[in-house]
């Protein structure tokens, strides 16, 4: 999924640019299906924050009902932060899913070092003279 968000996060950059109406048509297609997946793993991972922003770009971005602003210089700028916002949650997404790895691998490496320390602590072999002589 990274790569698609990229992708569209490439695409809105090069939205800023004076190009035919064919690709921001395109644009519009491209960004709605990102953000309707974004919505749909934002919304199984309960990350709200997340969900209602991709909820707005999905209804500005929309092909089926299309929103004009007429002007490009309200759209330049409306294109740079979903670039951004594409970019950040494929990066969040990789990271959070990278710290789940790593807790469930140092509570899988944690469980043993407990267990090892236990028995190690009922083997010991306590010789009876020396307590005696002290």
């Amino acid at each position: 999924m990274k790569p698609f968000l990229t992708f569209c996060a490439l695409c809105c950059f090069a939205a800023i640019f004076i190009l035919p109406i064919q690709y921001y048509t395109f644009l519009r297609i491209l960004v709605s299906i990102g953000a309707l997946l974004v919505l749909y793993n934002t919304l199984n991972s309960k990350q709200h924050y997340f969900s209602i922003t991709f909820l707005v770009i999905l209804i500005l971005f929309n092909p089926v009902f299309p929103i004009y602003l007429y002007r490009k210089n309200i759209w330049i700028p409306l294109d740079i932060i979903t670039g951004i916002l594409f970019l950040l949650i494929g990066f969040v997404e990789k990271k959070e899913h990278k710290k789940e790895e790593e807790e469930t691998t140092e509570e899988i490496s944690e469980h043993p070092i407990q267990i090892h320390q236990r028995t190690v602590s009922r083997d010991r072999i306590i010789n009876p003279k020396k307590t005696t002589e002290e």
